[in-house]
C-alpha cells in the first residue's frame, strides 16, 4: 500500500436480494384475497441472489476509478451502497469524507420541490452550510443550463434537465468522494463531453471519483485506476488499461445470459430468448441482420418499442437503430419473432457488439440485453483497389463516397520574378 491517505475503505462487503418466481400480482386486496381462497396451497418459488460477494479493495484520496463489467456484475450495487442508499447484507465500508452521488436520473431529489430547493436540500444533505452552496449556486445553474425553469417543480423536468442539474449539483457541492453510475448518457453528446471535462476537473483537484461505464474510451481518458466486476466478486484492481484489457479479453468468453434472462437489467414483462446474427462473417457494404425472439413473461404492457445499439470493442455505440423512428410500434402478444437489417455505415473489419432493448415510453426497460451477440465483418475492402496501410488507418466506419478532380490550364502565362540581389 502507498503512503497515500484511504478516503474509501471496502472490506469484505456482500449484498444478497430474495427473488420471488411465480408471484401473481393483484392490484387491490380483494384480487389477492379471491387468489389465495382459490389456490390454498400455492407456494412462491424464492431464491438468494448475490449481488456481491467478499468485496475488499482501498481507493486512496485522489484516485479517479473506473468501475467496470459486464451489466449483473454489481457495479450499481456497490455504488448504491457506497452512497448509502442500500445497506451490505455482510461487511463494512469505511468512507473519509462526504459523498456525492448521481447514480440515476431522480435519486436524491424530490420531485415535488423545485430545482431551486433541490440544489439546498443535496448541499444540506451533503453536510454544508447555506453560504457554501450559495457560493456555487450560479456555477450550478450556469453548467445545468436550467436557469429558466429553477423554480419549477422538478417532477416537471425533462429526464435531460435532470441529470444535467443532478451532476452539476453533484460536482459543485465539493464532496470529497463523487460517485457516479451510467446516466450520463441520458444526455446529449455536447453535454457528456462537459460532463467528463468537469470531473477531470475535480480529479485534478484531489477529490476522489469512482466512475461506473460501458464506455472504454471514457474510462481510458478518465480514470487513473480500473476496478472489473464479474459475477459480484472483484477480478482485477489495478491499471486502467489492464482493467480494459481483461474486460475486453473476457468480454466475448463469458456465458452469455439468454439462459436467465430474468436477471438482466428491465421489468421483465418481455424478454429476448434468443438473438443471432444471420451470418458468421459479413463483408463492410453488405447488410448485417440480425434474427431475434421474444417471449412474453408476465403481464401486459400495451405499446412496445424495440431498440438496438452497434457498439466497437471499446464499448462505444457508433449508431442507435430505434424502431420507433421508422414507426414500428409492438402490442402485447405471446410471443415475437423479427429481425433487423443495418445498412449502413460500411464497417471497418473487426468484431461489433449488439446491445438488444425492449422498452415502454416513460417506464425505461423492460429488457436490456447487452452484448446480445457480436457482428464479425471481414478484411475485405470495399473499394475497388488496394492501397498501403495509411489509406484506411483513420477513423471507425468506412464510407461511400466518391471524387472528382479535373486539371485546369492557367489562361493568363505565369511571368516569374526577378530576384532582388
Amino acid at each position: 500500500m502507498s503512503s497515500k491517505e484511504i478516503a474509501v475503505s471496502i472490506r469484505d462487503i456482500s449484498k444478497s436480494y430474495t427473488i420471488v418466481h411465480n408471484q401473481t400480482k393483484h392490484s387491490t386486496l380483494a384480487e389477492a384475497t379471491l387468489h389465495r381462497l382459490r389456490h390454498p396451497f400455492e407456494r412462491m418459488e424464492k431464491e438468494t441472489f448475490w449481488a456481491l460477494k467478499g468485496v475488499t479493495a482501498d481507493i486512496e484520496v485522489g484516485d479517479v476509478v473506473g468501475v467496470i463489467g459486464r451489466n449483473g456484475a454489481g457495479k450499481s450495487t456497490l455504488l448504491k451502497i457506497l452512497s448509502r442508499i442500500t445497506e451490505p447484507t455482510a461487511g463494512t465500508i469505511d468512507l473519509y469524507g462526504r459523498v456525492g452521488s448521481l447514480l440515476e436520473v431522480g435519486t436524491g431529489f424530490h420531485p415535488e420541490l423545485t430545482g431551486r430547493e433541490n440544489i439546498y436540500l443535496n448541499g444540506n444533505i451533503l453536510g454544508m452550510q447555506k453560504r457554501e452552496i450559495q457560493r456555487q449556486f450560479d456555477a450550478i445553474i450556469d453548467f445545468a443550463g436550467v436557469e429558466q425553469f429553477l423554480d419549477t417543480p422538478v417532477k416537471r423536468y425533462s429526464s435531460g434537465m435532470y441529470v444535467r442539474l443532478a451532476f452539476a449539483v453533484a460536482a459543485h457541492l465539493n464532496p470529497e468522494i463523487l460517485v457516479v453510475d451510467e446516466v450520463l448518457a441520458v444526455g446529449d453528446a455536447a453535454f457528456q463531453k462537459k460532463c467528463l471535462g468537469k470531473m477531470q476537473d475535480v480529479a485534478k483537484s484531489g477529490r476522489t471519483v469512482l466512475f461506473v461505464s460501458h464506455n472504454m474510451q471514457s474510462v481510458s481518458l478518465l480514470c487513473t485506476k480500473g476496478m472489473l466486476l464479474r459475477d459480484g466478486k472483484v477480478a482485477f484492481m489495478g491499471d486502467t488499461q489492464t482493467a480494459i484489457d481483461e474486460y475486453l479479453r473476457t468480454f466475448n468468453m463469458e456465458s452469455r445470459s439468454d439462459s436467465q434472462p430474468d436477471r438482466r437489467p428491465g421489468t421483465g414483462e418481455y424478454r429476448f430468448t434468443a438473438v443471432d446474427a444471420s451470418k458468421e462473417m459479413f463483408e463492410p457494404a453488405e447488410d448485417k441482420e440480425i434474427h431475434f425472439r421474444i417471449q412474453r413473461r408476465k403481464g401486459t404492457l400495451g405499446k412496445m418499442y424495440l431498440s438496438a445499439h452497434l457498439c466497437d470493442w471499446q464499448g462505444v455505440t457508433l449508431t442507435q437503430c430505434d424502431a420507433r423512428l421508422l414507426g414500428l410500434w409492438l402490442d402485447d402478444a405471446d410471443a415475437f419473432e423479427g429481425k433487423f437489417s443495418i445498412k449502413t455505415p460500411w464497417l471497418k473489419p473487426g468484431t461489433y457488439r449488439v446491445d438488444m432493448f425492449i422498452c415502454v415510453v416513460g417506464v425505461g426497460f423492460v429488457d436490456k440485453f447487452e452484448a446480445a451477440c457480436s457482428i464479425n465483418v471481414s478484411p475485405v475492402f470495399p473499394y475497388p483497389y488496394s492501397v498501403s496501410e495509411e489509406g484506411t488507418a483513420f477513423g471507425q466506419v468506412f464510407a461511400d463516397y466518391g471524387w472528382e478532380v479535373e486539371a485546369v490550364t492557367a489562361e493568363t502565362p505565369v511571368v516569374a520574378e526577378k530576384a532582388l540581389v
